[in-house]
């Protein structure tokens, strides 16, 4: 029987196993897929992206900027594998989806101290008297949230995320469509392509989507609908207001429309989705259209007439347990030292933020194995600013959270400019962060595979 168990392979869970089995673990992990999919993964590989291809701001000054940093100096595979895949996106750092999926199962799967086993885990009970990490993130299977509500002792809470549809570019009328960054930031063509739209096509397009049929929600789901602000669905968004799209997703500043010379009124933007430059995603229009709604409405866009959809967006149910009441800053649970939470399932939302949790579940886990103590990390780190969100009992009515500033402690004297203030955060937590390696030795635990 291996030291360790982790229940499964997404993002907290590929890292988690990873970070340990680094450290010297015989790691089992365990994936339900592909003998039993969820309903939005579409593929066997560990580490699949279901929602957008973008990991955020690469920029060290912003906050998912910082937390890549951070997580790049800690030695982590997520980070490094989707460097490694990545594709133009301006400031951000986006990844080919199946490429990056398929090197991380590969890594994981190539590991002399880790073995996969594609089965489900219904109850902890299967896994014997071993530490375990539960990483299972928002689409933890029935009988397995069953199982966790009986643990905990109270209901999950939950909210609804959404994923974009994506496009073929070949089908994109680039007479109308144009490339450009915002501000001119990133290659100097530009790494977005633009769908520009004037004030009478805009609210031509907002009339349609608001009117638009959704997919209906499941007698269960109706009962309490809440969504995360953060990935709001496309048409929940334009329902609050006729302007709530040009001043969010579709927001023109720093872009001006080459056939004009001028901004445009309002620009949907399409995101590389490959490393081919195949494919690309409409950023910001995460939905739960009908698809053919999807098709009618979103080919009112410019450019977009006669877009060809190879995948629709969807929406599904997203969990999440009750975290400060239940888990320490070392994503123990608090009435088992030996059990483990890391991933989106904690509340640490996004693709790195989850990276970061399972980051320190498996460090955790193998310091605890091997005799250690379990370690918490700065909160001036944003890595440890994450953890202790997620466990702090004091945070009142608990939602899930992306890496931001206001985790942050603040700096003393303040600073007033913001960007002077958010570039001074980030020195002091990786400076904070080189210290707490250094005395805790965490950079040194790393075994050669």
């Amino acid at each position: 029987m291996s030291d360790l168990a982790v229940i499964g392979g997404g993002l907290a869970g590929s890292e988690a196993a990873w970070q340990a089995a680094q450290r010297g673990l015989q790691v089992t992990l365990y994936e339900m897929r592909p003998q039993r999919m969820t309903p939005a993964h579409v593929s066997p590989w560990l580490a699949e992206l279901v929602c957008s291809n973008s990991l955020g701001s690469n920029l060290v000054d912003r906050a998912p900027g910082l937390l890549k940093q951070e997580l790049r100096r800690l030695g982590s595979l997520i980070v490094a594998r989707a460097d490694a895949t990545g594709v133009p996106a301006g400031g951000a750092l986006a990844v080919d989806r199946e490429a990056f999926a398929r090197t991380i199962t590969g890594q994981i799967g190539g590991h002399p101290r880790i073995t996969i086993r594609c089965e489900e885990v219904t109850a902890l009970s299967q896994l014997g008297d071993r530490p375990a990490i539960v990483a299972t993130g928002p689409l933890t299977s029935p009988a397995l949230a069953e199982e966790l509500v009986a643990l905990t002792g109270s209901e999950h809470l939950y909210f609804y995320d959404a994923m974009a549809p994506i496009v073929t570019v070949e089908s994109v009328d680039m007479a109308v469509v144009f490339r450009a960054s915002r501000y001119d930031r990133g290659q100097e063509e530009g790494d977005y392509l633009n769908c520009p739209l004037s004030q009478a096509e805009y609210e031509r397009f907002w009339e349609a989507l608001t009117g638009a049929e959704t997919i209906p929600l499941r007698d269960f789901e109706q009962q309490d609908a809440r969504f995360f602000e953060a990935c709001l669905p496309v048409e929940v968004l334009a329902r609050r207001g006729p302007q709530a799209l040009a001043f969010g997703p579709l927001k023109p500043v720093g872009l001006v429309d080459p056939r004009t010379g001028r901004r445009p009124f309002a620009v949907v933007q399409l995101r590389q989705d490959n490393q081919a430059a195949t494919l690309y995603n409409l950023v910001g229009f995460q939905t739960n259209l009908k698809w053919s709604e999807q098709e009618r409405v979103f080919r009112l866009i410019p450019g977009l007439e006669r877009a060809e959809f190879v995948r629709f967006g969807q929406m599904h149910r997203n969990t999440f347990i009750n975290s400060p009441s239940l888990l320490r800053p070392t994503m123990q649970f608090r009435n088992n030292k030996g059990l483990f939470f890391a991933g989106q399932i904690t509340g640490t939302e996004g693709y790195v933020g989850s990276a970061a949790s399972g980051y320190v579940a498996g460090l955790n886990a193998a310091r605890l194995i091997t005799g250690q103590l379990p370690v918490s990390f700065p909160s001036t780190t944003m890595i440890g600013a994450l953890c202790h969100y997620v466990s702090n009992p004091c945070a009142g009515s608990f939602q899930p959270m992306k890496a931001n500033f206001g985790l942050l402690p603040p700096l003393d004297p303040p600073l007033r400019h913001k960007r002077e203030r958010y570039a001074a955060l980030a020195r002091r937590a990786l400076e904070d962060l080189e210290r707490f390696m250094a005395e805790f030795g965490v950079s040194l635990d790393c075994q050669e595979v």
